[in-house]
């Protein structure tokens, strides 16, 4: 390897590196606001939030690694030209050709990763990711009473006291109200001191009340207006709470195994393949369905015996003014119950497709967003050597104006792949939509084309505007 390749490598290496992880950071904190609402506030170990960040943050990688080749790709190329180093290069016989060499011998590497990624580690990082993400929204806030305010948090109590000790542990004037009957406010306790604890396993929490009462009204009665309530003074009573909702228990993985976003290529394409026979298995039973209700049962029994598929050659003049009238109303009957049945099969195959085009979505998705680094470092090169500008501003505007290019198309090829509405294979438009700007702007980078220079665009619009001049001057 030459000093110049080493050079390039170095200078291309540390910009893909700090926008991977810069991009990676982005679509994290996209991640963080919409779920923020079901992690604050449940008392999570930082090891789970971690975890759930960590397999979160995996989850980014193939969306990440397109956007950081093309913004280090363009910001290479333009340091590069801004610093006239490409010249130094053609100067010493080192065409741009040649010079973008090994950033694209190392992006198509980063290619194979992206794919490898993509089919074997996704899988088991989205796993994972959902596994934690379902207890984690599952857990419910933490179990903290304040004073002076009503505490619901446990299923079918509301709970409040005055006071709170230093500790948290003594209180003062403790109201509990008892929904668990589904019935409202039947049962009450009250008293002037307690203990609130919890048990070593942190099942339970454990109030041992003194010097209180309990309202109890009788739900059992025929008159719902007119209950009786019972009164009990007590000295001390004990109240457990059950507190296995506000643990957080692990997922068996096996809950969510099967999902489409957790297979590799080999495993959607048997999926595909067992959806289909069974999609083909629903249209064969709707066939059957149809025909059963059109060409089995007779019509009617009197004199004559038809079907309703004998009814094309049954002499319908010649029958009595009553079974006319019945064949009318079975056909009728038939021709209701076949069109629910159409409108129900519809419904079924419908969502069938639907779940079949998202495996073959997933299935696409693992070689377009892996060819994508290619495609965008053919559009991120060529294009910092023509603009000839480094630094953070113009490579970042670029960058995100041919990704959001990218994105909006592939998004909406989704959506219509989603809908039937495009095959599958829609699902490289996006990639062969930007293929020729690539192409076009390497061409163009590699032949030392003007077509960003400011001179050559002024001169066209100077001509096109003066020739639009010259055109109205000649009207008057």
């Amino acid at each position: 390897m030459k000093k110049v390749d080493r050079l390039i490598l170095r200078s291309f290496v540390g910009p893909l590196v700090l926008t991977f992880l810069l991009s990676v950071f982005v679509l994290l904190m996209q991640f963080l606001w919409k779920y923020i609402d079901d992690m604050v506030g449940k008392g999570l170990d930082f090891w789970i939030i971690a975890q759930l960040l960590f397999y979160a943050s995996a989850t980014f990688v193939p969306m990440a690694l397109p956007i950081a080749t093309l913004f280090a790709s363009i910001m290479t190329m333009g340091n590069f030209g801004e610093k006239y180093e490409l010249i130094a290069m053609k100067a010493g016989g080192i065409s741009i050709k040649r010079a973008m060499m090994p950033m694209a011998l190392m992006v198509m590497l980063l290619t194979g990763v992206a794919f490898y990624f993509a089919n074997n580690i996704m899988p088991v990082a989205v796993l994972k990711y959902k596994m934690t993400l379902y207890d984690v929204t599952r857990k419910k806030p933490a179990l903290n009473i304040k004073p002076s305010e009503y505490y619901s948090g446990i299923d079918g109590y509301v709970i409040r006291v005055d006071e709170k000790g230093k500790d948290d542990k003594d209180l003062k004037n403790i109201t509990i109200y008892d929904h668990s009957e589904g019935m409202g406010n039947v049962s009450v306790t009250v008293a002037k001191t307690g203990k609130m604890t919890v048990t070593e396993d942190e099942r339970y929490l454990v109030f041992d009340l003194f010097d209180g009462y309990s309202y109890m009204e009788n739900i059992k009665g025929d008159n719902f207006f007119h209950r009786p309530m019972t009164r009990v003074k007590f000295a001390e009573q004990t109240m457990q709470f059950d507190l296995s909702a506000f643990a957080f228990n692990k997922t068996d993985k096996d809950y969510f195994k099967g999902s489409y976003q957790m297979m590799n290529v080999s495993q959607l394409n048997e999926a595909i393949d067992t959806l289909l026979l069974k999609r083909k298995g629903k249209i064969g039973e709707f066939k059957e369905t149809v025909v059963k209700h059109l060409c089995k049962g007779d019509v009617f029994k009197d004199n004559v015996e038809a079907s309703m598929c004998d009814l094309a050659f049954l002499d319908m003049d010649n029958l009595p003014h009553y079974q006319k009238a019945r064949i009318k109303e079975r056909a009728m009957h038939s021709a209701r119950t076949v069109n629910e049945d159409i409108a129900m099969y519809s419904q079924m195959l419908q969502n069938d497709q639907e779940y079949i085009n998202r495996h073959a979505i997933e299935w696409h998705q693992k070689y377009t967003l892996s060819i994508a680094c290619l495609v965008l470092f053919l559009i991120g090169a060529p294009f910092g050597s023509i603009v000839r500008k480094g630094g953070l501003g113009l490579p970042m505007v670029a960058s995100v104006i041919f990704f959001v290019l990218y994105y909006v198309i592939n998004t909406i090829c989704i959506k219509a792949i989603r809908e039937a509405a495009m095959p599958p294979i829609g699902m490289w438009i996006s990639t062969v939509a930007l293929l020729p700007l690539g192409l076009f702007l390497t061409i163009k980078a590699t032949t030392d084309s003007s077509v960003f220079d400011k001179s050559t665009w002024s001169k066209i619009l100077q001509k096109l505007f003066g020739n639009i001049f010259k055109s109205k001057v000649c009207r008057k």
